[in-house]
């Protein structure tokens, strides 16, 4: 089964979608189990009430690549 890369806690920004979401930074509130190379967490914007789940690819470490 592979690693999850992001940890939980960590701040990341959601990148590759733009229609109804919010621009970051979301958490990381739980990694989702997954056997193929699609891994997945659930996210969480302090602007937002609800969670989203997105894909591994879909999300990169805050701070990363905004200088």
């Amino acid at each position: 089964m592979p690693d999850h890369r992001f940890r939980l806690g960590q701040i990341v920004m959601l990148v590759g979608r733009t229609h109804n979401v919010p621009p970051g930074p979301y958490e990381i509130v739980r990694q989702l189990p997954s056997e193929t190379a699609d891994l997945r967490y659930r996210i969480k914007s302090r602007d937002e009430t609800h969670e989203r789940v997105v894909s591994e690819h879909e999300l990169r470490p805050a701070g990363e690549g905004e200088r």
